[in-house]
């Protein structure tokens, strides 16, 4: 199949996201917008030449939780989404991405202004407030996205919503594993790329198998600076098993990637 046929599919697969939040979130319940997101991610990925796997899944929780992880691409959002639906505090540009900064608004993205100090103290405060709600929220503390080889430190501001809110923090690491088995930076969405190179790169790349890795949860604590660490320590250490250790993959469970006519968006 083309690439150009393959992009109109994600794009049509983008439009009918659209149109599903907008005619039907506001008439179904929380858990259902959240199966129709999973689902709808779970397509994206399908379309997009990728399967999931998904690793210690028995240690993940499902409220009140700030999860944080490496970031590599665009597509992160997706196969988190496609493993769990979490919102997702993201730079304030992506709002002004067609179709998939409006999606983002709609399904409780929080947009932040990086260069702004002021507007992440912000964001710290809302991100307390909703974890304290009993929500899950999704930050990638190494500001930027990288090849996915190795971490970028991680940036101690947005632990302090966890730390305020006494809610624990549940560090996740995220892989990209090519046909051959070899770790894949096919999907990363580095340097000077434009979103379409990214989307060649990815589509031209074969089958690719996203692995997510759930670490076990982290206690708030008092210090950031010290929960940021501890975080990096465990996602660092996660990378390392799913690049050698056998033990991993016997606990790892594959996320079935199936079409379905009920999808929705992400």
């Amino acid at each position: 199949m083309s690439y150009a046929l393959r992009k109109l599919r994600l794009v049509v697969h983008l439009l009918y996201g659209m149109w599903v939040v907008a005619t039907r979130f506001s008439r179904v319940s929380a858990a259902e917008r959240m199966r129709l997101n999973r689902e709808w991610s779970i397509e994206m990925l399908r379309l997009s030449g990728m399967k999931l796997v998904v690793h210690n899944d028995e240690a993940r929780l499902d409220a009140g939780v700030l999860v944080v992880g490496n970031h590599i691409s665009w597509i992160d959002i997706y196969v988190i989404n496609a493993w769990r639906p979490t919102p997702f505090v993201s730079k304030a540009e992506i709002r002004k991405w067609p179709v998939v900064g409006w999606l983002a608004e709609q399904l409780g993205t929080v947009f932040v202004q990086r260069e702004k100090r002021s507007d992440a103290k912000r964001i710290m405060h809302e991100l307390a407030d909703r974890l304290m709600k009993g929500e899950m929220m999704c930050v990638f503390p190494e500001g930027t996205t990288t090849d996915g080889q190795s971490l970028l430190p991680f940036h101690a501001n947005m632990f302090q919503a966890a730390v305020s809110a006494s809610c624990p923090v549940q560090p996740i690491c995220l892989m990209y594993e090519d046909a051959q088995g070899r770790h894949s930076t096919a999907p990363a969405y580095i340097g000077d790329m434009s979103l379409n190179d990214s989307l060649n790169a990815l589509l031209g790349a074969g089958k690719i198998t996203a692995h997510l890795y759930v670490c076990d949860p982290l206690a708030p604590g008092a210090d950031r600076r010290l929960l940021a660490s501890e975080a990096q320590a465990a996602v660092d250490a996660a990378l390392q098993r799913m690049r050698g250790a056998p033990a991993v993959v016997e606990t790892a469970a594959e996320v079935a990637i199936t079409s379905s006519s009920s999808s929705s968006p992400a």
